[in-house]
């Protein structure tokens, strides 16, 4: 594909005058007499790994190599001196990250990492360890990752989490930050003042639906210094993984257009798409239209200017219920791929697999070679050809194993392990990347550690013995205790089958309260996917792992993470005993599991309070931070907390948006979701006291009082993670 020629264009030259000298490390002169210019400059490698891993850093030399057959990488070396080849400056992080799993036995996750078990030398390696990508295309992030994993993220935050997925082998990665950019000045061109744009543009957190051709202007209006702010920041992530060699995929243009388009220029025809779950949908601009061309060339030459060149864009036309009313698709595909062409010649076009889209309409206008179809449903379903359904259009192995950022702890992983490999080498196969896409990042890690190494194993991964190897390394140490506690969630929460979901349940006590609730978020699971006692059985084991392994943040963010899925499960035992005792109008009966109930909520709430990663403190305290007056700050605000509880105004939210974020974090568990179902407790007993209906709660209302409320929440963790995950062990065991 274009993409790896051009990365290895721009690297070349970059690095054209560099000596071996600077290129290879420090303790690596220039072979006597050699001119020769590296493959690249290894320098950002380096810098990503002193930020990983401070301490160790100096013991690697990395050495580019130039790619001739696709990114491969190897690692050899004595102890304290680790010499690691690889293709790219994300690709030598990838071998570093097999060096640290493979041979030192720690782990640096996607949260949690062991690396303080490093010995002060490093050991060495026996033999020489070499792995290839089996696929070119090793992409990550879902459109709506920033909406939910942060939309007000520093660009530290930002870094950190590229140079994770680098280390992981990720190398194309989505940037929609910034993206309202190009739409803001290009627009201003063709009939639109900046402040009908700012009103037209949605706040940072709901902008990924935008983007989507879902919905506009939720959250905003927005400033034009928020607008420049988030196009540097954008503008920096996306020069970071240039500088990795990874590639940038931005946002492309397809044709979302603000009202009153066609009336404002001459020629133009655009179609209502409708309305997507009570948001009124932007119109659509018909790509085969004559201003469709213009309006175009103008986003991706502002877009160039701002974020620098790409050879990736992302695009999906119809996205979730868009209509194409008289527009003929096939046409309109071409004239979208053909805007994308003549801006960036030879540019690929990413879409997503999902739902019915692309269709084969769609597929028929496009060249399949510039093609890459990020596929959301690999391990969803049963009974998936792709090449028959696309046409044998190129496509990556996807995942969703997370919606909206619940915390629930799991996944398909023997799906992936059992299909990807299937798929890769079938006759006609036209699998060409994997595409890790849950929609918020940041939870899971084993989840992501696994999937993303499916590109780097030569054959099928055993997924038993990949566990308990990640047991080993997890907590920087074998141990029987973690290896245990692995097996059993391998068997529970990550036994998940395809068929019908690719999440795990998500959590009762996140729920809009009710006695016949099943799920919090109305697109989930509506029963346990798994047998509750593992996760039960996986703390207890987590809890006897030796004492010099409890230290590691890996550590004490699994115990919390376990123990809170345990907390959770328990919900759905308690809601159905609730329920058959008001039936019964047994009052005893109904008061002492909702005791139960609301005293698991409590320790749920401090549960959560004693690790960073379940804090609602930085989330809100990171939106007020870009604001430019009170004002400003407070709209931010209310963009943060209404994604992840009412979502939207009162007709959306009702409509099914509300909850879709749930999450367990401390500051949501003990101000939203306990008061909810408290209140709700309260009103039944009264009903059952007095022999009455229950009074009616306006829970939306509730909801949206808190969403735009203020006040400050912890930014720092409270409390002891293991002393409260034992809690909790003892509270699950009492009520057996």
């Amino acid at each position: 594909m274009g993409s790896r020629l051009i990365r290895r264009c721009r690297t070349t030259l970059a690095v054209a005058l560099l000596a071996v000298a600077t290129a290879v490390g420090p303790g690596l002169p220039a072979p006597p007499g050699s001119a020769a210019a590296p493959a690249f400059d290894p320098g950002p490698a380096r810098a990503a790994l002193e930020r990983l891993l401070p301490a160790g850093a100096a013991q690697f030399t990395l050495i580019p190599v130039e790619d001739t057959a696709g990114d491969h990488f190897s690692v050899s070396g004595g102890a304290g001196a680790i010499q690691v080849r690889g293709t790219s400056p994300a690709t030598l992080l990838t071998g570093v990250g097999w060096y640290l799993e493979r041979v030192a036995g720690v782990d640096i996750g996607w949260p949690g990492d062991s690396v303080g078990r490093l010995p002060a030398t490093l050991p060495a390696v026996s033999g020489t360890i070499t792995r290839s990508a089996s696929v070119p295309h090793r992409y990550a992030l879902n459109d709506t990752d920033e909406g939910y994993s942060g939309a007000y993220r520093d660009f530290e935050a930002y870094r950190r989490d590229i140079d994770l997925m680098a280390l992981h082998g990720v190398n194309e990665v989505f940037v929609p930050t910034g993206a309202e950019y190009p739409y803001y000045r290009a627009l201003q061109g063709f009939g639109y003042d900046a402040a009908e744009l700012r009103a037209w543009i949605p706040g940072p957190a709901h902008q990924a639906w935008w983007l989507l051709q879902n919905m506009s202007g939720f959250g905003g209006p927005v400033s034009e210094r928020l607008i420049e702010d988030r196009a540097a920041l954008g503008s920096r992530v996306a020069d970071h993984l240039r500088a990795l060699g990874m590639t940038p995929v931005l946002p492309g243009f397809f044709g979302t257009v603000p009202p009153g388009f066609a009336a404002r220029n001459p020629g133009a025809v655009t179609v209502p798409q409708g309305k997507w779950v009570g948001f009124a949908r932007p119109d659509w601009l018909d790509p085969t239209g004559p201003v469709f061309g213009e309006l175009a060339a103008a986003y991706y030459r502002v877009q160039r200017d701002r974020f620098g060149d790409s050879d990736m864009f992302k695009m999906d036309l119809l996205h979730e219920g868009g209509t194409p009313g008289p527009v003929d698709v096939t046409r309109a595909a071409q004239a979208v791929q053909g805007a994308l062409d003549a801006a960036h010649p030879e540019a690929t076009w990413v879409m997503l697999g999902w739902q019915k889209n692309p269709s084969a309409a769609l597929l028929a206008g496009v060249d399949p070679n510039r093609v890459l179809i990020v596929d959301g449903l690999s391990d969803r379903y049963e009974g998936l050809d792709r090449e028959t359904q696309w046409g044998g259009a190129p496509y990556a192995f996807g995942t969703i194993p997370n919606f909206g950022g619940h915390t629930s702890l799991g996944a398909n992983t023997g799906v992936w392990t059992d299909r990807f490999h299937t798929w890769l080498t079938r006759p006609d196969s036209a699998l060409n990347g994997i595409a890790y896409l849950p929609e918020a990042t940041g939870g899971n890690p084993a989840a992501f550690d696994l999937f993303t190494e499916l590109a780097w194993e030569p054959g099928p991964v055993d997924q038993r013995a990949w566990f308990a190897a990640y047991a080993a390394r997890r907590y920087g140490g074998a141990d029987p205790h973690a290896a245990a506690a692995w097996e059993e969630l391998r068997l529970g929460p990550y036994s998940g089958a395809s068929g019908t979901w690719s999440e795990p349940q998500d959590s009762l006590f996140t729920a809009r309260p009710s006695l016949t609730a099943a799920t919090a978020a109305r697109w989930s699971p509506t029963a346990m996917r798994y047998d509750a006692a593992t996760v039960e059985r996986a703390l207890s084991e987590l809890l006897r792992v030796a004492p010099a392994l409890r230290s590691s943040d890996a550590y004490r963010y699994d115990v919390v993470d376990v123990a809170r899925q345990a907390l959770t499960n328990r919900a759905r035992v308690l809601l159905p005993r609730i329920r058959a005792a008001y039936d019964a109008k047994d009052l005893e009966g109904f008061r002492e599991p909702v005791r139960e109930w609301n005293a698991h909520e409590e320790l749920l709430g401090r549960l959560v309070a004693s690790d960073r990663r379940f804090l609602l403190g930085p989330w809100l305290a990171g939106a007020r931070s870009w604001g430019a007056d009170p004002a400003e700050r407070d709209r931010l605000e209310y963009d943060a907390r209404s994604i992840v509880t009412t979502w939207a105004d009162r007709g959306p939210s009702e409509s099914g948006l509300r909850d879709y974020a749930n999450r367990e974090w401390s500051g949501l568990v003990q101000d939203v979701y306990a008061p909810r179902w408290a209140a709700y407790f309260a009103g039944l007993d009264t009903a059952l006291v007095r022999g009455t209906a229950p009074a009616a709660i306006d829970w939306f209302a509730r909801d949206d009082a808190w969403a735009r409320g203020a006040g400050t929440y912890p930014a720092a963790p409270e409390g002891d993670p293991v002393a409260l995950a034992r809690e909790v062990a003892a509270a699950l065991a009492a009520r057996r």
